[in-house]
């Protein structure tokens, strides 16, 4: 199976975003005076600074979000001021920076909110509504029929990214969920937030953007420069294009279209060639995560204008593969 972490996160977002074109006043659900958390109100004119001017606050610097804990964004003392919380958060399996969690408000309806540390933020220059604790906030309510809402405190621009809550919830105001979980998330970041603790080696602290030679990358494509996805995922180009991402999951096997790829490291890696146009992942475990779950490295090459007979993608791939693996910590 084809890990594309960032781009499954961005569609998602992407069509709520979307939808959210309509306009804004339909967010607001149903009962309102039954929730139990206040809206946040649209900023006055000594806010200007904060949702256009740029971002400087180090508390939000990628270096230092790469570190976070996601969970501690949506743990029980996060998401009780919605409701009774159901369980224990959730971390992502196969992201870094996500977690999920839920409650149920006093009329019983529930709520569904996950959390996006450092990733993209879609319609981010039309659809900033205020300021929270001096960083841009930016909010997409879901009006395609759904009763959802993406809120988020933007920590970066161009590309837009930040601290993002997606809520579901059905029957009531979405938005104003998301609005209260990110103004307890950006207070959290500037008061000692908790941290991840894996130890030397990991890939955690890795800026992905740095991990690739700009002559090695210009050689597969001509001029890519390095854009971020995401805290752990970076992309060169467009067509053709080079993406590379960090990620826990399984480790990574022999099989389904998968072959072993000598990139010089001490696990084994694999490449795998698409179906369509020119393009190869290649992948490797780093470095044991939690449980059953590695560090897994991914770097990927697309190039949808080209034949694979005539292009050689997972040459491409692992030549870039062997570059990759000499500028990660040893494991």
């Amino acid at each position: 199976m084809v890990h594309d972490l960032r781009f499954g996160r961005f569609l998602k977002l992407s069509a709520l975003a979307a939808a959210g074109v309509v306009a804004m006043s339909a967010c607001g659900g149903p009962n309102l005076g039954k929730e139990n958390f206040a809206r946040t109100t649209v900023p006055a004119a000594g806010d200007s600074a904060a949702t256009s001017g740029p971002i400087t606050d180090p508390a939000v610097a990628p270096a230092v979000l790469r570190d976070l804990l996601p969970c501690q964004f949506v743990d029980k003392t996060a998401m009780s001021p919605l409701g009774t919380t159901q369980g224990e958060a959730t971390a992502s399996s196969t992201q870094f920076d996500s977690c999920v969690a839920k409650a149920t408000d006093p009329g019983g309806k529930e709520i569904r909110a996950s959390v996006d540390v450092g990733g993209l933020v879609t319609f981010a220059s039309d659809k900033t509504t205020g300021a929270v604790g001096g960083l841009p906030q930016v909010e997409v309510p879901d009006l395609g029929g759904g009763s959802g809402c993406v809120v988020s405190a933007l920590t970066a621009r161009n590309p837009a990214v930040g601290v993002s809550f997606r809520v579901d919830y059905t029957g009531g105001d979405a938005c104003a969920a998301g609005r209260k979980l990110v103004a307890t998330a950006v207070e959290k970041l500037h008061n000692n937030p908790q941290k991840y603790t894996p130890g030397p080696g990991t890939l955690l602290a890795v800026d992905p953007c740095t991990v690739l030679d700009p002559a090695a990358v210009d050689g597969v494509v001509k001029g890519g420069k390095p854009r971020p996805s995401g805290l752990h995922s970076c992309e060169w180009g467009l067509i053709p294009s080079v993406r590379v991402t960090m990620f826990p999951g399984v480790a990574p096997s022999e099989g389904d279209g998968w072959l072993k790829a000598d990139v010089g490291t001490p696990s084994q890696a694999y490449a795998k060639q698409g179906s369509t146009g020119s393009s190869c992942q290649v992948k490797w475990q780093h470095r044991q995560w939690k449980e059953d779950h590695v560090e897994v490295v991914q770097l990927e090459y697309t190039n949808s204008d080209a034949q694979a007979d005539k292009d050689d993608p997972c040459g491409k791939t692992v030549g870039l593969a062997k570059q990759l693996a000499g500028k990660l910590p040893a494991a």
